[in-house]
């Protein structure tokens, strides 16, 4: 799955899925990134992945405060 911002907010605002699977297709689309980043990834591409994750968590604070303001708390 490919990141872009237009993804994720049309999914945070999708009305025809529920809050869980809202959260469940950002945190896929989260951890698709992560999953493509190697060693041969440049400390750019690695904050941008990094810039990407906490739009996503401000997205999940959206739907779920809790859920999100842990993962904003905890990221990396």
């Amino acid at each position: 799955m490919k990141y872009s911002k237009k993804i994720v907010d049309k999914t945070s605002n999708c009305i025809c899925v529920t809050d869980k699977r809202k959260v469940d297709i950002l945190l896929a689309l989260d951890a698709s990134q992560y999953t493509n980043l190697g060693l041969d990834s440049t400390a750019k591409e690695k904050e941008q992945v990094r810039s990407n994750s906490n739009y996503i968590y401000h997205k999940i604070k959206d739907i779920d405060e809790a859920l999100g303001e842990s993962f904003l708390k905890h990221q990396d």
